[in-house]
């Protein structure tokens, strides 16, 4: 399974979030470790997802960048 993570600066490190798992976060000192992190939050929530007897979702999410005039 495939999902968008989005890996964000923060002022002490990097945060993850994936849009299409609300709720499931991580954070990280170096963008390494938040990506680390989150493979595991993600796999942690499915877990819970499936032990709870709740539907996985599929995955919706995608990321396209824009280029703009700046």
């Amino acid at each position: 399974m495939k999902l968008l993570i989005v890996v964000e600066k923060t002022p002490t490190g990097f945060s993850a979030f994936s849009p299409d798992l609300p709720g499931c976060v991580a954070t990280g000192a170096t963008e390494s470790e938040v990506e680390t992190n989150m493979r595991e939050a993600v796999g942690f929530h499915l877990e819970g997802l499936r032990e709870s007897g709740a539907l996985v979702p599929a995955p919706t999410c995608y990321a396209v960048m824009v280029e703009v005039a700046a």
